[in-house]
């Protein structure tokens, strides 16, 4: 259904839209559209006041908790060694670090236990007060869009699964450029809109304002004088990870449109069905997953005191190496 959007194209500008949904994931009314120019989809219009709720109210909408427990702890420790895994390869000498929401602070402590200059900003109040508490954070509370840091600052940026939380993230990321060193390497993780490794009802929820394909992200980096210099996906295809470089030369009068990209997304979407997705084996192996997750999850956390020495020893093979 073609639609006229309230909001105009957070990448290209245009407000002729595509509905792709009227249903969130837990069953409420949630309309999310999709840029017949570009192939952005965000929802139209936003459920929430993004301000307020990501600073009072996501962690415990999510978590059910203001500060993190020790079963988050670990799997985002785990996370963490995940992420770490991914930019090694821009670690090799100390560097000036900053992650843009830190949440409960435990990927920030792994860059800051590995010797670099770390830097980070969470907004949520009581996630951010914890993490510099507990794992003595140098970071700031508030809202990346409002940050106070030094242009051509930073050697390394991360933003893991923060950008389709925001309400301009094609300002978010113009402010990360600026940010960023010359020969710096700012690195994007978002979920994948093209993925297909959840349910098809799971597919929109509240939490993400925006969903973002490879293209729509790589161009909304150019948008931001960035260039996409390589990307790789998740095992599952369900998250995307873009490292992006200030481009030499950005171009003034860029052409911000993607020709069939939104054709190409809906089609994937339309073409999910949910007795595609049961009668596959990808349910039932993450049922089995989490079950047995939730068993070692048990058995680990009962040998720790409290979250720091939990993350401590999950760390020390990769401080030690």
């Amino acid at each position: 259904m073609s639609l006229t959007s309230s909001m105009p194209c957070n990448l290209c500008g245009n407000q002729h839209v595509d509905l792709l949904s009227n249903q969130s994931r837990n069953g409420g009314t949630l309309q999310t559209v999709i840029c017949t120019q570009c192939g952005l989809i965000w929802s139209d219009p936003f459920p929430h006041d993004p301000r307020q709720f990501y600073q009072d109210d996501y962690r415990l909408a999510y978590k059910n908790s203001y500060t993190p427990k020790p079963r988050h702890a670990l799997r985002a420790g785990k996370v963490a060694l995940e992420r770490h895994d991914k930019i090694k390869h821009l670690l090799a000498q100390p560097c000036r670090f900053l992650d843009v929401g830190t949440g409960g602070g435990e990927f920030a402590y792994l860059i800051q236990s590995l010797g670099h200059d770390m830097h980070g900003i969470e907004p949520n109040t009581a996630y951010a007060e914890y993490s510099r508490n507990q794992y003595g954070l140098n970071l700031q509370t508030g809202f990346i869009q409002d940050a106070v840091f030094d242009n051509d600052s930073f050697d390394v940026i991360t933003i893991w699964h923060v950008l389709e939380h925001t309400e301009n993230p094609s300002l978010v990321l113009q402010k990360l450029a600026g940010f960023l060193k010359p020969d710096g390497c700012l690195v994007v993780e978002v979920p994948n809109a093209e993925a297909t490794c959840q349910s098809p009802h799971s597919t929109f929820h509240e939490a993400h304002l925006f969903n973002f394909n490879f293209a729509s992200l790589s161009k909304m980096g150019e948008k931001a004088g960035l260039r996409a210099e390589q990307h790789q996906f998740s095992d599952d295809q369900g998250n995307v990870t873009v490292f992006f470089r200030k481009a030499a030369n950005p171009s003034p009068h860029l052409n911000l449109a993607i020709p069939d990209n939104a054709d190409k997304i809906s089609g994937i979407l339309r073409s999910h069905s949910h007795g595609k997705h049961y009668c596959s084996v990808t349910p039932y192996l993450r049922f089995i997953r989490r079950q047995f997750r939730s068993i070692q999850e048990r058995l680990t956390i009962k040998r720790y005191t409290n979250n720091r020495t939990l993350l401590d020893a999950l760390y020390q093979s990769v401080q030690q190496s």
